[in-house]
């Protein structure tokens, strides 16, 4: 399974390599450049869930557990939400960030704890947009979105995958 996960991280790497053009490399490392294209067709990937879910699956309405209820928009993100994990961890760990030495399953919890940070984050502007701000729903999940991807980048590469510090010594 790992071989194929790998073997699969590498065909995307090979495909994004075709779009990551000579005037690009002068601005951004290859790192760098795949964290953008992966983490946004995930990001991409999510937004296509939420609306889906939000719209055609909630049909807007709130979502009664009996012991909680939750409003569409935050019901379409909690079930969007495991989902894009797995994406994300995935496409980070055998595309974006490969030259970590951490073993995958310590990379898997600090990617959990990052990700606690960033569905906090989700939750808390996603409150503050569609119900203090008065954004619709989609629009709100994509301003979110600009704030959690460099969150998530930056505890990416500094703590998940601690790629950041490598190439900080790589350079010395």
């Amino acid at each position: 399974m790992r071989n194929k996960a790998k073997n699969m991280g590498l065909q995307i790497k090979d495909f994004l390599e075709i779009f990551y053009f000579p005037f690009l490399k002068k601005y951004i490392n290859n790192e760098t450049y795949l964290y953008a294209a992966t983490g946004g067709a995930n990001t991409a990937f999510d937004i296509l869930l939420y609306f889906i879910f939000y719209h055609n699956v909630l049909h807007k309405e709130i979502v009664d557990f009996g012991f909680i209820a939750l409003s569409p928009h935050i019901a379409a993100f909690v079930f969007v939400f495991p989902i894009t994990f797995l994406t994300g961890f995935l496409l980070a760990k055998y595309v974006t960030f490969t030259a970590s030495v951490l073993r995958g399953s310590k990379q898997l919890i600090r990617y959990a704890i990052s990700v606690g940070g960033s569905i906090l984050l989700n939750y808390l502007l996603l409150k503050l947009f569609v119900e203090y701000f008065n954004i619709y729903p989609t629009p709100s999940k994509m301003i979110t979105t600009i704030f959690v991807v460099i969150y998530s980048f930056l505890v990416q590469k500094f703590f998940t995958f601690k790629t950041g510090k490598n190439q900080l010594k790589k350079a010395e």
